[in-house]
């Protein structure tokens, strides 16, 4: 079964859009994407030609990985993303874990579900390819987050930064 990838949502203003989960396209550098990404984490701004050699690095990853991004059609903006990496194992039979990464919604539009929203889009995605279980990590501010999405504390995380 393939992820729902249209539904409706209340914006700040009271009324209800419709919305579409969609994968990410080139133009969509043009509809903020990067900038939204700055919201998340350091994202400095990237030519349309540095955006198109990225974008081109990750369509050839194949379905591997994918960039998930919610457009408001109201203002052509994209308001919110997430991405997903699927991890090829040897364990458990040679199965697949789902990475997810990098979800983020436009701080104009918290508070709408958007982010339950990409957050169950990707994780049904890695139930269609197969994963056997999906991991993110977080600050701890967002623990609730995604409990509510369904996931329980496991483990703990390390980095090693360069």
């Amino acid at each position: 079964m393939e992820p729902k990838t249209s539904f409706e949502a209340e914006k700040t203003n009271g009324h209800k859009t419709e919305f579409k989960i969609r994968q990410l396209e080139i133009s969509d550098h043009a509809k903020g994407f990067i900038e939204l990404l700055g919201q998340l984490s350091q994202c400095p701004s990237l030519s349309q030609s540095e955006f198109e050699a990225r974008f081109a690095d990750l369509v050839a990853l194949g379905d591997d990985h994918h960039i998930a991004v919610v457009e408001d059609p109201a203002s052509g903006r994209i308001i919110a993303t997430g991405s997903i990496f699927i991890e090829k194992k040897f364990l458990r039979g040679c199965s697949s874990v789902g990475h997810i990464e990098d979800v983020v919604v436009d701080k104009a539009t918290r508070g709408s579900h958007l982010g339950q929203r990409i957050v169950n889009y990707l994780v049904d995605r890695a139930k269609t390819v197969g994963c056997y279980k999906v991991i993110l990590d977080c600050t701890p501010e967002l623990r609730v987050f995604y409990e509510k999405c369904g996931f329980v504390e496991k483990n703990v995380q390390m980095a090693l930064y360069f």
